[in-house]
């Protein structure tokens, strides 16, 4: 069965189930390419197997997670990511706003420890960047903006994963974000 090009969340329950760190680890890991038992994901997160299966289980729910194929004896049951990607798009609601917040701040605090755990002497530390801009675009140009920095994300993901990608390359964490400012402008 051919999975998804992506898993499109809107519902705020849905991002409210994303909002635990356990989760939100074991999804980072599954969304990047790796099939993973709940004993092994439980050990990602620090939680119990029992404990992740529930929490695999929930993410199953809303169609973020899905079972992979049995191992040849049938005694594990690993999991996999229902789709290449995953985005957040709810915004519309005061609930859809706090849920995707929640996930915004854990993102962000990550991404802050994967700066810290680079280590000094480092090679790679060239590429490491943040750029915070302000830019003035109008409605359809921000939209136009967002998309653009999201399908330059897929054209460099090739479909590579942590067992498909060539020799030499390493796992870079990227974190993209458009934020509109103060208040919209009023129609003259």
């Amino acid at each position: 069965m051919a999975k998804k090009k992506r898993v499109v969340i809107s519902d705020p329950r849905a991002i409210r189930a994303l909002a635990h760190p356990a989760r939100q680890r074991v999804i980072d890991e599954l969304f990047n390419g790796r099939v993973m038992t709940a004993t092994e994901c439980a050990e990602l997160a620090g939680l119990t197997p029992s404990a992740m299966s529930y929490h695999l289980r929930a993410l199953e729910r809303w169609g973020i997670v899905e079972r992979a194929e049995e191992s040849a004896d049938g005694r594990e049951r690993p999991w996999r990511a229902a789709a290449g990607s995953l985005s957040i798009e709810s915004q519309s609601t005061e609930a859809g706003r706090v849920a995707s917040q929640t996930i915004v701040r854990s993102a962000v605090d990550r991404l802050i420890e994967q700066f810290e755990e680079m280590a000094g002497d480092d090679p790679w530390d060239d590429v490491s960047s943040l750029r915070r801009s302000r830019l003035w675009l109008t409605h359809e140009e921000a939209r136009r903006f967002g998309q653009e920095l999201s399908d330059l994300v897929d054209r460099y993901k090739k479909g590579r994963t942590a067992t498909t990608h060539p020799a030499g390359a390493r796992q870079l964490s990227t974190l993209l974000a458009v934020v509109p400012m103060g208040k919209p402008p009023q129609d003259t």
